[in-house]
């Protein structure tokens, strides 16, 4: 592979690393490594380790990642189906793990596909506050909503759109963003050599200024006080440090945050608290990653204040459209839903649901289902859409005219009269918070045959059941089946299949 590196690329290296350009060399005779990183907001990385039939060795940067082999049959477990885990390249795993985040923060992943970051910033919310998702691919965006609701995230947004477009609508909106970059990929050339045709086709020169455009967006999305991490796959120092000199420098109220060298990392090329990722010195393909902090309002900074920002979000509150289908047509007009504090308040899901609410209707036959999840609803954040019912993220407000895959959980359509609850909606529980669930082993054969779509059946030593049930393997939801005695109808998802 490595007679194969453009010549310009190796004069890059051997400026950029000296002495140590031989064992970067070196490191594309080394085959690479195989990620996993745990779901904390089901598992325990210690759970994993007990119940996962591979080796794990941690990967020093975040404590719920692991190395380890088996890449196909672990994308093949019934535990992956229930976003107990994902499947990530080691040094990807640092930007989310250094960003700072904390439950009811609002975070936006501006560059998110395929969901890998994501998942992680969801899970460390903790369903409190806002996980925000946008790819401005909308085939992308599809792929890392479903990712993001095998895991579990229910307290989302999910968008394709372009960061100009979110900067107009959620100006100084977000606690943290994080912006992994479009890039040349030049640390994935050892992984996938396709990425060295790319690069020569359009290389650093070429993702740059894109690059550049985003952090700017990215610093008006972001309130005073907040955090933004940029970080690439690749080592240029044009798409790097210089894109970082550039932000400080374009947007004076931003300030690098230094990041502590760990051990196998290095600091940037002649820019103190940046930090860098390389295969001859980690296990892992490489990354580039700096934290910067838009200072606050009293500090010189001239960003939006937190209030200004409410401020925002309540002339939004005027013109309040509803959670939006996945069918809906891009750059499409969104249908009105009234004011945010129009929607009926109460104390409980069945309130807001029953008949005489003004909800009404189908989110009335939702009622029954909603009683057997033991969640703590607020019935403020229920919004109907057409057939569906969303449950939105707290004090969340979409805008118009944006493109949304999803706003909010989806917890299920009415169709033909009776309420169906949603594949989101099944892995956003457990045996523990729906009342009717059906569980089954791990080495259960039936587990395989449900992911595949077929109908199951329950032996004759277990109880019969009717209606929905949610099922599960050792206890964690992987969908819906309904129940007519022992026969188990499968409502699995189609595009989430075993293939």
């Amino acid at each position: 592979m490595r007679q194969n590196l453009p010549e310009s690329f190796q004069i890059q290296m051997q400026a950029l690393l000296g002495d140590e350009y031989g064992a970067y060399l070196e490191s594309f005779d080394v085959p690479p490594g195989v990620g996993l990183r745990v779901n904390t907001a089901k598992w325990s990385p210690a759970d994993a380790a007990g119940h996962l039939n591979v080796p794990l060795r941690p990967v020093p940067w975040t404590d719920n990642g692991f190395y380890c082999d088996g890449r196909e049959r672990l994308a093949k477990d019934p535990y992956y189906y229930a976003g107990l885990y994902y499947l990530q390249e080691p040094s990807a795993m640092a930007p989310a793990r250094f960003l700072p985040v904390k439950p009811g923060d609002r975070v936006l992943d501006l560059c998110a596909a395929p969901g890998g970051k994501s998942t992680e910033l969801g899970v460390r919310l903790r369903g409190e506050g806002l996980l925000w998702a946008n790819d401005i691919s909308s085939s992308r965006a599809k792929a890392l909503l479903k990712n993001l609701e095998r895991f579990g995230v229910a307290n989302l947004c999910v968008s394709s759109e372009t960061p100009e477009r979110l900067a107009e609508r959620y100006p100084g909106f977000f606690d943290s963003v994080l912006v992994d970059a479009p890039c040349s990929g030049e640390g994935m050339f050892r992984r996938d050599p396709d990425m060295v045709k790319d690069w020569e086709k359009r290389g650093p020169a070429y993702y740059a200024p894109l690059q550049r455009e985003i952090l700017r967006q990215a610093a008006a999305l972001l309130r005073p006080g907040g955090y933004l991490m940029y970080s690439t796959c690749t080592f240029s120092e044009l798409e790097d440090e210089g894109n970082v000199r550039w932000l400080l420098k374009c947007v004076p109220e931003m300030e690098i945050a230094p990041l502590e060298v760990f051990p196998g990392a290095v600091g940037g090329k002649g820019l103190t608290g940046c930090l860098r990722l390389f295969p001859h010195k980690v296990e892992g393909e490489g990354h580039f990653l700096a934290l910067m902090r838009k200072k606050p309002a009293d500090a010189g900074g001239c960003g939006r204040s937190e209030e200004t920002a409410d401020a925002a979000a309540g002339e939004r509150a005027e013109m309040t459209v509803s959670g939006v289908a996945d069918d809906r047509k891009s750059g499409g007009v969104p249908k009105k839903a009234g004011r945010a504090d129009d929607r009926k308040s109460g104390q409980t899901a069945k309130e807001f649901t029953g008949a005489g609410s003004r909800a009404g209707g189908p989110a009335a036959e939702a009622v029954p289902f909603l009683d057997k999840c033991r969640m703590d609803w607020d019935a403020k954040r229920f919004l109907l859409n057409g057939d569906t019912l969303y449950y939105l993220p707290e004090d969340f407000v979409p805008a118009p005219g944006l493109r949304y895959l999803r706003t909010g959980l989806c917890v299920g359509t009415v169709r033909k009269g009776r309420f169906e609850p949603s594949q989101a909606m099944a892995m956003a529980l457990n045996q523990d918070t729906f009342a009717d669930c059906i569980s089954f082993a791990h080495g259960d054969e039936r587990l395989v045959r449900y992911l595949k779509g077929e109908t199951v059946f329950l032996n004759e030593n277990e109880a019969e059941r009717q209606g929905w049930q949610l099922l599960c393997v050792d206890g964690f939801g992987l969908g819906f089946v309904k129940a007519s005695g022992r026969t188990l109808k499968n409502q699995y998802s189609p595009g989430w299949r075993w293939m």
